[in-house]
């Protein structure tokens, strides 16, 4: 090969790297769930409870592979007290108590939703959790809805 063949080949390949990194971080950023995403499930999850009762939708958002779960975006569901009744990425948590749960950086954050949630019919909470796409702590905004003596969050996480 030429010197001249060499050197286009080596601009080639580096452009295709370059490119790779570029288009290949933007893609793996947009396979995340969106706010209204976000949203949009949490009121699902909320019609479901209402029209099916807990006991058919709590295995249903527990489900890893159900219609409560999509990508990074998952539906927990959290009685007023703390009690862990459905969730769709960490399934040991069901029927536990989390209420002196903390993120890494301490931020109480199961005890801060569940006060949230007496005194607002929705709010938005952020504080740090465990991505279960990557696999790494990340920080998380996470919407919730009060559905009688119930929470029903799911969240995305922030890029």
């Amino acid at each position: 090969m030429s010197s001249r063949a060499h050197s286009l080949t080596s601009i080639a390949a580096a452009s295709l790297i370059a490119a790779l990194t570029v288009f290949g971080g933007a893609s793996l950023a947009a396979t995340g769930a969106t706010k209204d995403q976000a949203v949009a499930m949490v009121k699902k999850a909320v019609d479901a409870i209402e029209a099916e009762g807990p006991g058919k939708a709590y295995p249903e958002i527990s489900n890893p592979s159900g219609r409560f779960v999509d990508r990074d975006l998952y539906i927990v569901v959290y009685g007023l007290d703390g009690m862990v009744l459905a969730h769709g990425a960490h399934a040991k948590r069901i029927g536990t108590n989390q209420i002196a749960d903390k993120d890494p950086d301490g931020k109480a954050f199961v005890k801060e939703r569940v006060e949230l949630a007496a005194t607002h019919p929705s709010f938005w909470q952020t504080y740090k959790f465990m991505n279960p796409v990557t696999q790494k702590v990340e920080p998380k905004d996470m919407y919730c809805e009060r559905l009688d003596q119930t929470v029903v969050c799911g969240g995305v996480y922030q890029l």
